[in-house]
């Protein structure tokens, strides 16, 4: 297993995405399951292998992401292994913030 170190990543939201599918009609807001495999994604293209989220603890969505926004996700290692705490903010404000507990899973390459 590879050690975790901090990893950050930006993004548009993208308002063609099939998440804002009927979430919701006419007032389009990113669900806090998208975000929270935003920085699942973010840890598997750290290159430590697809994580298998296990636990999450202090989540706290503060803020609505609508299409179009400009995101940043930070990912920084917890004391022991496998843990790690994350934030993503727009702009000056907090968007989502919290802690996640992931066991990573080998990458299985076919021949």
């Amino acid at each position: 297993m590879r050690t975790l170190s901090q990893h950050q990543a930006r993004l548009t939201v993208d308002a063609a995405s099939p998440w804002f599918s009927g979430h919701f009609p006419d007032n389009p807001i990113l669900p806090g399951v998208a975000q929270l495999k935003m920085v699942v994604d973010l840890l598997a293209a750290s290159g430590c292998g697809r994580p298998h989220l296990t636990a999450l603890s202090r989540v706290k969505f503060r803020r609505l992401v609508r299409p179009g926004e400009v995101l940043d996700i930070s990912v920084t290692p917890g004391e022991t292994e496998g843990r790690c705490s994350f934030a993503i903010t727009c702009g000056d404000d907090d968007v989502c913030s919290g802690k996640m507990l992931f066991t990573p899973t080998e990458r299985v390459t076919t021949t």
